[in-house]
């Protein structure tokens, strides 16, 4: 049997497409530089599963991760890469066509 690889899903990008990933990156896609704390908070993930995934994210040059300091006390923040945003600009227009049901040209 032959397989086909034309439908949309499979333009999906598998890095993003676990749902706490696609989620980090939707909130992050609003632009600018978002801390460790709102972040954890906004997508309602615990500590330890938000760094898991923006390991996964970082290594994929996705996510750029920001280590400061607000006075004495140490801050991370977290922004989009160039990289990250195309892929999630991509992602999205990929399940766009899979909800829309279009074929990928």
């Amino acid at each position: 049997m032959k397989t086909n690889c034309n439908h949309p899903r499979h333009g999906l990008n598998s890095v993003i497409h676990s749902p706490v990933r696609l989620s980090i990156m939707a909130a992050l896609a609003s632009g600018g530089e978002t801390d460790f704390h709102f972040l954890r908070d906004t997508i309602e993930v615990s500590d330890s599963l938000l760094s898991k995934h923006i390991s996964t994210l970082e290594s994929a040059e996705f996510v750029e991760v920001i280590k400061g300091y607000v006075g004495k006390r140490p801050c991370t923040w977290y922004t989009l890469t160039e990289k990250g945003s195309s892929a999630f600009r991509d992602y999205r227009r990929t399940l766009k066509q899979i909800v829309e049901n279009e074929t990928a040209d």
